[in-house]
C-alpha cells in the first residue's frame, strides 16, 4: 500500500489547500534532524497549536453537551479525551503512524507505533487543519475522530483505579506494575510497563512518563480481564 498525502486526506475527509501544511504536520523532529533542517521545520510548533485548538473545541463540546456536569468532572473527562493514550487510539483509526516522516533510527525502533510520537502528530494534524481551513474545519475533524466513543475513552483517564476496583472483590487478586524498559534521552524518554495480576502479565503500555505507561497497561489489563470473564465485555 502506498501511503501518500492524498490517501491520508481521503481517510480524514479533508483536502488541504496547502499540502505543505500536511507534510509539515507529519514531519517528526528526527527526520528534520537527519537532514540538518531548521528546528521549525518539524511538527512541534503545529503540535503546540493543535493542542490549544483541541482544548478549546473539547471544552466547548463538554460545556454544551453536559449542562449538569460540574467543573471538576468536566476537567477529568476532557483529560481522558485528549491524553496521550486517547489520541494514540484516535490516530490508529486513520493509521496516522504509517504516514509520518521519521528519521531512520526512530523508524527502526518502532516510532510509528510509539504513542508519544503518534499522539503528538495527531495534535500537529489538528493544528495544520486549523491553519489551512479555520476553526470550523478543525472542529469537524475533532468531532469525527476525537470526540467520539466517549464512554470508551473515559477509561484512559484513570484505568489504574478502575482495574483495582475490578479485581478487589476477588480474594487473593493483586495488581502490580513492572518497568520493562525505558529508552531515549532524559528530555524525551519512553517507558514501557506491564500490569501484573497475581504475577501474571495482563497488559502492557508505553508512555512518556511511568504514570502514562501504567495507565495504558492498566487499560489493556481491563480489556484482558473482561474478555476472560471476570467482568463484562470490554468497552
Amino acid at each position: 500500500m502506498e501511503y501518500t498525502l492524498e490517501r491520508l486526506e481521503s481517510l480524514i475527509g479533508y483536502k488541504f489547500g496547502d499540502p505543505g501544511l500536511l507534510e509539515h504536520a507529519l514531519t517528526h523532529s528526527s527526520y528534520a534532524n537527519e537532514r540538518h533542517w531548521d528546528k521549525t521545520r518539524c511538527n512541534e510548533r503545529l503540535e503546540f497549536l493543535g493542542d490549544a485548538v483541541l482544548e478549546v473545541v473539547s471544552s466547548d463540546f463538554l460545556f454544551k453537551n453536559y449542562p449538569s456536569m460540574p467543573e471538576g468532572e468536566m476537567t477529568k473527562l476532557r483529560a481522558s479525551l485528549v491524553c496521550e493514550q486517547a489520541l494514540d487510539f484516535c490516530a490508529r483509526a486513520i493509521s496516522l503512524g504509517d504516514y509520518l516522516l521519521l528519521g531512520k533510527g526512530e523508524d527502526l525502533t518502532g516510532g510509528r507505533k510509539r504513542p508519544s510520537v503518534v499522539s503528538d502528530a495527531m495534535e500537529a494534524l489538528i493544528g495544520a487543519i486549523y491553519l489551512d481551513g479555520g476553526l470550523a474545519s478543525a472542529k469537524e475533524f475533532i468531532y469525527r475522530f476525537v470526540l467520539n466513543d466517549i464512554d470508551h475513552k473515559k477509561l484512559f483517564y484513570d484505568s489504574k483505579t478502575i482495574l483495582q476496583e475490578l479485581v478487589q472483590s476477588h480474594a487473593g487478586s493483586g495488581i502490580s506494575y513492572e518497568l520493562v524498559r525505558e529508552e531515549g534521552p532524559d528530555h524525551n524518554k519512553t517507558f514501557e510497563i506491564r500490569a501484573l495480576l497475581d504475577g501474571r502479565e495482563i497488559g502492557r503500555g508505553q508512555g512518556r512518563s511511568k504514570k502514562a505507561a501504567e495507565q495504558l497497561a492498566a487499560y489493556h489489563g481491563i480489556c484482558t480481564i473482561n474478555n476472560t470473564g471476570m467482568g463484562g465485555a470490554c468497552i
